[in-house]
């Protein structure tokens, strides 16, 4: 318990009295100071218990005594201790009826009680308080400790939130509640998630307090790591700021927190090179080699239907355009940014929010770098996937805003393989690098291979080599058609739409069949190729389709 001036006056050998501000003694004292001074208020940093003489003041003088008293009350000064029988032989009643006024503690202090009695009280109780504190931080720590190897975080927050009289909540590097207690604080904890975001935005220590006296509770916020970008917080609520003891108790977490948090870093580099053996098997065909170098790591993520996501980044439209003129074939292994170390990356970002949120539903996912590449295994329907579909419906809505990109803007491209098992990864990898391939093709953030099965393959006649070979095919007809001897090109459309049907086709061009005929035959002979050729007449279609979408 904190000194109060309650405390002194109860104080047997100090003999003080009371003569004002009776309902205000449950103020803490910082510490007890001697000035004669006529304005000592430069001197006062508040929370001082005040000891005069007079000295130097008329303390008979009420408009004097007022204007004294009112400048000490607003420095902050808790009371003033007058000591009787040395200037004054009582307490003057215009120094009584000042302090009256403005509610400031007066304590009348008797000649044989020297101030220096009163000023080795007050260090005497706040050196008492603060080795209570310390000895209650000490035991706050050791409870804290003994939760954290026990129970882990949810049961060292526990003891947190006993120790402070509040509350405590643990987030992860995405923002998301991790654990609180008691149970209920996980509603009030998630309402703080933008405040989360914005101290994660600072470079690790990081802490703020959000709320007030205004709010129903007073939360401070703590990064946790040692890396430049945190990788999780600590939020700590309670009615009123936190005192020596509870201080201890939340630095005490801060600690254990960070090395758990820096533990699982490890640990989480160890099982990604496992994952990155698993991936190489099961590529590799080798399925029962994987499950065994998995063992229980990934659960039953390689026993159900999986999808594979491939995920690599292209930096606008011209970098877009390089990588496809390059081609991305790569094999799994390579080093990569992910997590908190990514930085700005959106690789980082995406590995973030999958991999919370598989954590979150406890479920297994496989999360493997390979180069500029990010590839992950996450089950059939499960959180991590719905993530990963969301974080990039919320990229393509931001895209949408032309304000918030720009031509050299760093730009996710996602592939998703349909579902598969351990002996088809290969086959479901190949769908991934498809469905990313069309994905940059078509400038968008994340492409299902099943919608590709389900769609249209002329939207993937727009590429530059297909409408060359179109181009190539079909120049000599247009030239023909140019020097007005005939349209060819239209005839040609006609008959291959009507399946080669001459009186249909025909009427569709408004000339004789007999025309017609004449006009495939000169497509023929100038092309150098048989109408009859099943391959030439897909290819002429095709070609044709190219043409007509520029």
């Amino acid at each position: 318990m904190p000194l109060t001036l309650a405390s002194l006056v109860h104080h047997s050998a100090l003999r003080l009295t009371v003569r004002a501000g009776e309902d205000r003694l449950d103020v803490p004292v910082r510490w007890a100071h001697v000035s004669e001074l006529a304005d000592p208020v430069p001197y006062m940093e508040g929370g001082e218990l005040l000891l005069i003489t007079a000295l130097k003041l008329d303390a008979e003088d009420r408009e004097a005594m007022r204007r004294y008293v009112k400048r000490l009350a607003g420095a902050g000064v808790v009371g003033l201790g007058f000591a009787v029988g040395v200037n004054y032989e009582q307490t003057p009643a215009a120094l009584v009826e000042a302090c009256a006024e403005e509610g400031l503690p007066l304590l009348e202090v008797p000649r044989r009680t020297p101030f220096l009695a009163i000023s080795k009280a007050v260090s005497a109780a706040i050196a008492a308080d603060q080795y209570r504190a310390v000895t209650a931080g000490f035991a706050a720590q050791r409870e804290l400790t003994k939760q954290a190897l026990g129970a882990g975080p949810e049961g060292l927050l526990g003891a947190l939130a006993a120790q402070v009289d509040g509350w405590a909540a643990l987030y992860d590097a995405s923002g998301a509640v991790v654990a609180a207690a008691p149970e209920w604080a996980g509603r009030r904890a998630a309402r703080l998630t933008a405040d989360v975001e914005r101290l994660r935005e600072r470079p690790a220590p990081a802490s703020s307090v959000v709320g007030g006296p205004d709010h129903e509770d007073r939360v401070e916020l703590h990064s946790l790591g040692t890396g430049r970008r945190p990788r999780a917080a600590l939020a700590v609520g309670t009615a009123a700021p936190l005192g020596t003891a509870e201080r201890y108790a939340v630095h005490s977490a801060i600690a254990l927190l960070t090395l758990t948090t820096e533990r699982s870093r490890s640990l989480h580099a160890a099982e990604q090179r496992i994952g990155t053996a698993v991936l190489r098997m099961l590529l590799a065909g080798e399925p029962d080699h994987a499950r065994a170098v998995a063992g229980d790591l990934y659960g039953g993520l390689l026993d159900a239907p999986f999808r594979v996501i491939v995920a690599e980044v292209v930096s606008g439209p011209a970098a877009r355009a390089h990588a496809d003129a390059q081609g991305h074939a790569r094999t799994p292994g390579g080093a990569g940014r992910t997590g908190a170390d990514a930085g700005g990356d959106p690789l980082g970002a995406l590995t973030e929010s999958v991999e919370s949120a598989a954590a979150r539903s406890g479920e297994a996912v496989l999360v493997v770098p390979e180069g500029e590449r990010l590839v992950v295994l996450a089950a059939d329907g499960g959180a991590a996937v719905a993530a990963c579909t969301r974080y990039a419906a919320d990229l393509e809505a931001a895209r949408a805003v032309p304000e918030q990109t720009g031509a050299d803007d760093e730009e996710l491209v996602v592939g998703l393989s349909a579902p598969a098992g351990p002996i088809a990864a290969a086959a479901a990898y190949k769908q991934a690098e498809q469905a990313l391939s069309v994905a940059r093709r078509r400038g968008r953030v994340l492409v299902e291979h099943e919608q590709l099965a389900a769609g249209s393959v002329l939207p993937l006649l727009a590429d530059d080599a297909v409408k060359a070979f179109a181009d190539g095919l079909l120049r000599a007809l247009h030239e023909h058609d140019a020097t007005g001897r005939g349209d060819l090109v239209a005839s040609l459309r006609a008959w291959l739409s009507r399946h080669g049907q001459w009186d249909a086709a025909a009427a569709d061009l408004g000339v004789h069949r007999h025309t017609l005929r004449y006009r495939m035959r000169r497509v023929e002979e100038i092309l150098g190729r048989s109408l009859d050729d099943p391959d030439v007449r897909m290819e002429l279609w095709l070609a044709l389709k190219a043409t007509s979408t520029e």
